[in-house]
């Protein structure tokens, strides 16, 4: 196997070099190319006519970001929401409910407004399109908050930040596991099969190697990410992240 890389990843050489894999750095004869972002669009741009071949595999399918990104991945539901109503002739909120509503801000801001008015009591949550480890994260259940803080007056968030966001309304009644929040994530699992390989995402949980046919690995195992605190849906916790959120970099700094 040869492999190639544009960028020193020590946890990455050292294992493709204890698997016996040779680099090649500056030719394409590879089987394997683990590359940023940036070069995989650079090579796989419309104007390259650049295909992987049977025998290839790269870390990142182009665009992927149409579905990693949060506002992208609500538009392209939204979209594929359209298509399965128009070839279907009925709703597909059903097949589609696993998706609560979700608008994108500031664009959407009316739609949002106008839905909020519909439900006052609801609470949203708050989330940057592009960001992660909870950065930026907030729950409301008034209008008023997003105003201020878009001005940067809402206590805790007092230099917003001025990407998009997007807003959903929140699932205020969880499945607990001993009173407290978690979400189950399923680990990666590799597959030597390469025909009709399109590219490889390498997530930390899922492998999907082809679009086209759609192609996906799920490993048996996985784990289960907690709250440290107790759930609570009382609208004095909405400010407490350890109540609300999984994600380890915030849970780690608890007291619990």
């Amino acid at each position: 196997m040869k492999y190639k890389t544009d960028f020193e990843k020590g946890v990455i050489s050292q294992n493709f070099e204890k698997r016996g894999w040779a680099r090649h750095q500056f030719d394409d004869d590879w089987n394997f190319y683990w590359a940023n972002v940036h070069t995989i669009k650079n090579i796989f741009n419309p104007d390259s006519g650049i295909r992987l071949t049977d025998y290839q595999l790269c870390n990142h399918f182009p665009n992927h970001y149409e579905l990693t990104r949060k506002d992208l991945m609500v538009k392209n539901v939204k979209r594929y929401r359209k298509e399965v109503e128009k070839e279907t002739g009925s709703d597909a909120s059903g097949f589609l409910d696993f998706v609560p509503v979700t608008f994108t801000l500031p664009a959407d801001y009316s739609l949002f407004a106008e839905e909020f008015r519909k439900n006052p009591h609801t609470v949203w949550i708050m989330k940057p399109t592009n960001r992660a480890q909870g950065k930026g994260i907030f729950l409301i259940n008034k209008l008023s908050q997003i105003k201020k803080w878009s001005a940067g007056k809402l206590p805790g968030y007092s230099n917003p930040v001025k990407d998009a966001y997007i807003v959903s309304r929140y699932i205020d009644d969880p499945l607990l596991v001993g009173g407290k929040k978690f979400d189950l994530r399923l680990s990666v699992t590799l597959s030597q099969e390469t025909s009709q390989l399109n590219g490889a995402v390498l997530c930390r949980y899922v492998l999907v190697t082809s679009y086209r046919p759609l192609r996906v690995y799920i490993y048996k195992s996985g784990f289960a990410r907690f709250c440290t605190v107790k759930y609570s849906n009382d609208t004095t916790d909405l400010d407490n992240m350890f109540v609300h959120l999984t994600n380890v970099a915030i849970q780690k700094h608890g007291e619990e």
